[in-house]
Protein backbone atom coordinates (compact mmCIF):
# COMPACT_ATOMS: atom_id res chain seq x y z
CA UNK A 1 0.00 0.00 0.00
CA UNK A 2 3.05 2.14 0.12
CA UNK A 3 3.87 2.34 -3.19
CA UNK A 4 0.56 3.10 -4.15
CA UNK A 5 0.25 6.00 -1.39
CA UNK A 6 4.21 7.29 -3.40
CA UNK A 7 2.23 6.96 -6.31
CA UNK A 8 -0.52 9.07 -5.87
CA UNK A 9 -3.62 10.10 -7.11
CA UNK A 10 -1.97 12.16 -9.69
CA UNK A 11 -0.35 9.01 -11.11
CA UNK A 12 -2.85 6.61 -11.30
CA UNK A 13 -5.01 9.18 -13.43
CA UNK A 14 -1.90 9.45 -15.90
CA UNK A 15 -1.91 5.49 -15.94
CA UNK A 16 -5.47 4.62 -16.49
CA UNK A 17 -5.26 7.77 -19.43
CA UNK A 18 -2.50 5.71 -20.61
CA UNK A 19 -3.84 2.11 -20.53
CA UNK A 20 -6.71 3.38 -22.79
CA UNK A 21 -4.93 5.03 -25.23
CA UNK A 22 -2.17 2.34 -25.26
CA UNK A 23 -4.42 -0.92 -25.20
CA UNK A 24 -7.16 1.08 -27.54
CA UNK A 25 -4.18 1.82 -30.05
CA UNK A 26 -2.47 -1.40 -30.13
CA UNK A 27 -5.71 -3.21 -30.61
CA UNK A 28 -6.50 -1.19 -33.56
CA UNK A 29 -3.02 -1.66 -34.83
CA UNK A 30 -3.13 -5.14 -34.79
CA UNK A 31 -6.76 -5.06 -36.22
CA UNK A 32 -5.79 -2.84 -39.14
CA UNK A 33 -3.26 -4.98 -39.49
CA UNK A 34 -4.92 -8.44 -39.88
CA UNK A 35 -7.42 -6.75 -42.21
CA UNK A 36 -4.18 -5.45 -44.11
CA UNK A 37 -3.11 -8.58 -45.07
CA UNK A 38 -6.02 -10.25 -45.89
CA UNK A 39 -6.76 -7.47 -48.44
CA UNK A 40 -3.93 -7.65 -49.92
CA UNK A 41 -4.46 -10.64 -51.39
CA UNK A 42 -7.65 -9.25 -53.24
CA UNK A 43 -6.36 -6.12 -54.47
CA UNK A 44 -3.91 -8.60 -56.20
CA UNK A 45 -6.48 -9.98 -57.90
CA UNK A 46 -8.73 -7.58 -57.66
CA UNK A 47 -7.34 -4.02 -57.79
CA UNK A 48 -10.88 -2.13 -58.32
CA UNK A 49 -12.16 -3.46 -54.87
CA UNK A 50 -9.18 -0.98 -53.08
CA UNK A 51 -12.08 1.29 -51.56
CA UNK A 52 -14.36 -1.52 -50.43
CA UNK A 53 -10.78 -3.11 -48.65
CA UNK A 54 -9.80 0.33 -47.46
CA UNK A 55 -13.09 1.00 -45.75
CA UNK A 56 -13.27 -2.32 -43.98
CA UNK A 57 -9.35 -1.66 -42.80
CA UNK A 58 -10.29 1.49 -41.15
CA UNK A 59 -13.52 0.02 -39.11
CA UNK A 60 -11.31 -1.74 -36.41
CA UNK A 61 -9.12 1.91 -36.25
CA UNK A 62 -11.91 3.44 -34.91
CA UNK A 63 -11.29 2.23 -31.18
CA UNK A 64 -7.98 3.64 -31.51
CA UNK A 65 -9.59 6.94 -31.62
CA UNK A 66 -11.92 6.31 -28.59
CA UNK A 67 -9.25 5.37 -26.71
CA UNK A 68 -7.52 8.79 -27.54
CA UNK A 69 -11.05 10.78 -26.59
CA UNK A 70 -10.84 8.67 -22.90
CA UNK A 71 -6.99 9.76 -22.57
CA UNK A 72 -8.14 13.45 -23.35
CA UNK A 73 -10.74 13.27 -20.56
CA UNK A 74 -8.90 11.81 -18.25
CA UNK A 75 -6.30 14.64 -18.89
CA UNK A 76 -8.40 17.40 -19.11
CA UNK A 77 -9.98 15.94 -15.78
CA UNK A 78 -6.61 16.29 -13.77
CA UNK A 79 -6.06 19.87 -15.28
CA UNK A 80 -3.16 18.98 -17.99
CA UNK A 81 -4.69 21.30 -20.33
CA UNK A 82 -6.26 23.80 -18.33
CA UNK A 83 -4.56 27.16 -17.87
CA UNK A 84 -4.15 26.55 -13.73
CA UNK A 85 -1.85 23.62 -13.75
CA UNK A 86 -2.39 19.87 -12.84
CA UNK A 87 -5.27 19.04 -9.99
CA UNK A 88 -3.87 17.48 -7.02
CA UNK A 89 -5.49 14.49 -6.94
CA UNK A 90 -6.15 12.19 -3.62
CA UNK A 91 -5.67 8.05 -3.92
CA UNK A 92 -9.55 8.30 -3.86
CA UNK A 93 -9.28 10.34 -6.84
CA UNK A 94 -6.87 9.02 -9.12
CA UNK A 95 -8.27 5.58 -8.57
CA UNK A 96 -11.81 6.63 -10.07
CA UNK A 97 -9.97 8.01 -12.95
CA UNK A 98 -8.10 5.33 -13.28
CA UNK A 99 -11.32 2.84 -13.14
CA UNK A 100 -12.81 5.30 -15.44
CA UNK A 101 -10.55 4.42 -18.05
CA UNK A 102 -10.44 0.58 -17.86
CA UNK A 103 -13.44 0.03 -20.11
CA UNK A 104 -11.86 1.92 -22.95
CA UNK A 105 -8.43 0.27 -22.34
CA UNK A 106 -9.97 -3.41 -22.00
CA UNK A 107 -12.94 -3.15 -24.47
CA UNK A 108 -10.85 -1.35 -26.72
CA UNK A 109 -8.40 -3.87 -27.52
CA UNK A 110 -10.60 -6.43 -27.51
CA UNK A 111 -13.16 -5.27 -29.52
CA UNK A 112 -10.54 -4.03 -32.08
CA UNK A 113 -8.88 -7.25 -32.29
CA UNK A 114 -12.24 -8.92 -32.67
CA UNK A 115 -13.65 -6.76 -35.57
CA UNK A 116 -10.43 -7.00 -37.42
CA UNK A 117 -10.63 -10.27 -37.39
CA UNK A 118 -13.96 -9.79 -38.33
CA UNK A 119 -13.22 -7.39 -41.17
CA UNK A 120 -10.52 -9.63 -42.96
CA UNK A 121 -13.07 -12.68 -43.17
CA UNK A 122 -15.39 -10.25 -44.72
CA UNK A 123 -12.67 -9.34 -47.28
CA UNK A 124 -12.45 -13.09 -48.32
CA UNK A 125 -16.32 -13.12 -48.56
CA UNK A 126 -15.53 -10.53 -50.70
CA UNK A 127 -13.14 -12.13 -52.56
CA UNK A 128 -15.76 -15.13 -53.49
CA UNK A 129 -18.57 -12.71 -53.75
CA UNK A 130 -17.96 -8.90 -54.17
CA UNK A 131 -21.79 -8.08 -53.82
CA UNK A 132 -21.61 -9.36 -50.13
CA UNK A 133 -19.09 -6.73 -48.76
CA UNK A 134 -22.36 -4.59 -47.17
CA UNK A 135 -22.84 -8.07 -45.58
CA UNK A 136 -19.54 -7.84 -43.88
CA UNK A 137 -19.78 -4.21 -43.00
CA UNK A 138 -22.98 -5.19 -40.93
CA UNK A 139 -20.90 -8.04 -39.15
CA UNK A 140 -18.29 -5.45 -38.31
CA UNK A 141 -20.98 -2.93 -36.71
CA UNK A 142 -21.85 -5.41 -34.71
CA UNK A 143 -18.57 -5.20 -33.01
CA UNK A 144 -18.42 -1.58 -32.96
CA UNK A 145 -21.34 -1.58 -31.04
CA UNK A 146 -19.38 -2.82 -27.60
CA UNK A 147 -16.46 -0.81 -28.58
CA UNK A 148 -18.83 2.78 -28.52
CA UNK A 149 -20.41 0.85 -25.31
CA UNK A 150 -16.96 1.31 -23.65
CA UNK A 151 -16.25 4.74 -24.79
CA UNK A 152 -20.04 5.46 -23.97
CA UNK A 153 -19.07 3.79 -20.07
CA UNK A 154 -15.62 5.62 -19.63
CA UNK A 155 -17.04 9.31 -20.70
CA UNK A 156 -19.82 8.53 -18.12
CA UNK A 157 -17.15 8.01 -15.54
CA UNK A 158 -15.20 10.22 -15.92
CA UNK A 159 -17.69 13.10 -15.82
CA UNK A 160 -17.93 12.20 -12.18
CA UNK A 161 -14.57 11.01 -11.66
CA UNK A 162 -13.20 14.43 -9.36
Amino acid sequence: MELLSNFGGLGLAFLGGALAVGFSCAGSGKGTGCVGEAATGLLAEQPEAFGKCLIMQVLPGTQGLYGLVVWFMAMMQIGLFGGSGLVDLTLAQGFSVFSACIPMAIGGYITAVAQGRTAAASINLMAKNPDDWSRGIIMCVVVEFYAILSLLASILMLLQAV
